[in-house]
């Protein structure tokens, strides 16, 4: 190497004795001091680099904010391809290696890093959400599934044999049958009207026999009413603010005493009310749902089970033998407003604010059929007797059918000019559906062509409930008018 290009240290006097230095360059320029000991100047210039980029690391390590977290830590450590621990190492010492390795990298690595971690951390936030989790029930829900499994499958026997034997049945039998309940459909009339509160009936339900009317009013106040004369009976007294529901147990008026459970009713302060028929007070309270709205209540074809809808998302399963909440289930993203049991009493379908409708195995707990087509909330939800036919209303203005079996809508009945508030099909054979809706008309629809065969105009107001009685002779509406009306043919 040229010694004129080397910085030597030390004294030179020496070396200019042996004569090994000379003083001048070809250029005349006296050269630096120079001994054996020295480094290139090009070796100075990078080692200078390499200092000037370690100080400005360490500024920038400075200056970077890591988690101290220390799981947060070791999968930023994943993420740039770096082990999440070495040996030895604790979570102060692996933070400072984080911190050191980000300040190496460039602006558009860390952003590239970043946003690598925010995909991630979106692949696993969606990927709970599809995920199914489960809790260990109690004993008490273990029972209840025996039971309603026990009730439901001879049910499910029964409702296939009679289906079969219907296919046997010659098409013409079967058409003349269906004419003769058109004609009667299209010469239904009004045949009673009564006014049935102070204030709106947001409720009416008939009872098993067919001899009784329960409706339920903004009073707060339960009625029931003799069918068809629509005379007062008895008048339930016990809910401190809106009666929103009322229904009857499936055995009430037939082989269920008069003392026992009769009735259930629900208000818009979170109150369930159980009722007899002998008594204008109520004989029980559910509690649990305060201070939501409890919106519907339903007895399980059993009469075991009362299922009710809350404004908390979720609708809850009572078992009344053993006294206790079995079933407490989320899944709407907005209050469950409506619900219906299935004929053979395993399924549970589910409407909510949220325009979704579910249906739910009460045997297992599964979720075995979304519902997703409606634009706004689903205000009716009922079973057809088949077993695989629901029907849907909504404040879209629209019906809808949904097949089990193909797990799909079927067909969708631009039904009204304002919201559904009710659907109910026909007892027994669900030869036809019943709509209610807010334009003050209920209408009548043929099944399975679902062309329209009756439409009832009568109420001054909105309609907000319906019914069909069990030996299908009567059709009962109930009005934000204050009244309740009676159709049957003349």
């Amino acid at each position: 190497m040229d010694p004129n290009k080397l910085i030597h240290f030390g004294s030179i006097a020496e070396k200019l004795k042996e004569g090994k230095l000379s003083m001048t360059s070809a250029s005349g320029a006296a050269p630096h001091a120079a001994s054996n000991e020295g480094m290139g100047l090009d070796e100075i210039t990078a080692t200078s680099a390499e200092l000037l980029l370690e100080f400005e690391r360490r500024k920038r390590a400075r200056q970077l904010k890591v988690s101290t977290d220390d799981s947060e830590v070791k999968a930023s450590l994943r993420l740039i391809g770096e082990p999440i621990c070495l040996f030895g190492e604790g979570p102060a010492e692996r933070r400072e290696r984080l911190r050191y390795l980000l300040a190496r990298l460039s602006d558009d690595e860390i952003a590239q890093t970043l946003k690598k971690k925010e995909e991630q951390e979106r692949k696993e936030e969606k990927k709970k959400e599809e995920m199914t989790w489960y809790h260990e029930g109690t004993s008490a829900l273990r029972k209840a599934r025996q039971v309603i499994a026990e009730f439901s499958l001879p049910r499910a026997r029964t409702r296939l044999k009679r289906q079969r034997e219907l296919l046997e049945i010659p098409d013409s039998q079967k058409t003349a049958r269906l004419q003769d309940i058109h004609k009667q459909l299209r010469a239904t009339n009004n045949i009673a009207s009564q006014v049935g509160d102070t204030r709106p009936i947001s409720f009416c339900n008939f009872s098993p026999n067919s001899e009784m009317l329960a409706t339920a009013s903004w009073s707060g106040l339960c009625k029931l009413w003799s069918i068809p004369n629509c005379e007062p009976i008895r008048t339930l007294r016990g809910h401190n603010a809106n009666a929103l529901c009322v229904v009857f147990h499936p055995r009430a008026t037939i082989d269920q005493s008069p003392t026992a459970l009769c009735l259930a009713s629900s208000g818009q302060d979170g109150s369930v009310k159980l009722w007899n028929l002998e008594r204008d007070e109520p004989i029980a309270d559910i509690d649990g749902h305060a201070p939501y709205r409890v919106s519907r209540v339903k007895f399980h074809p059993s009469g075991r089970f009362l299922a009710t809808t809350c404004h908390d998302h979720s609708w809850r399963f009572w078992d009344l033998v053993q006294q206790e909440e079995v079933i407490h289930q989320e899944g709407h993203s907005k209050p469950t407003f409506d619900l219906c049991f299935h004929c053979d009493g395993s399924l549970v379908a589910t409407g909510g604010l949220d325009a979704y409708g579910r249906v739910w195995d009460l045997r297992t707990g599964r979720c075995v059929m979304f519902m997703e087509g409606h634009s706004r909330s689903i205000l009716g939800i009922d079973f057809h007797p088949n077993g695989y036919h629901l029907a849907t209303g909504s404040e879209d203005h629209s019906c809808r059918i949904w097949d089990l079996r193909k797990v799909k809508c079927i067909y969708s009945v631009p039904a009204h000019t304002n919201l559904v508030s009710a659907v109910k099909f026909q007892p027994e054979h669900g030869d036809y559906l019943l709509t209610v809706s807010y334009d003050n008309t209920a209408k009548v629809w043929e099944h399975p062509a679902w062309t329209p065969l009756n439409t009832y105009a009568g109420h001054q107001q909105k309609i907000m409930s319906c019914d069909i009685s069990p030996n299908q002779k009567w059709v009962v509406t109930g009005s934000f008018d204050r009244t309740f009306k009676l159709w049957a043919p003349e």
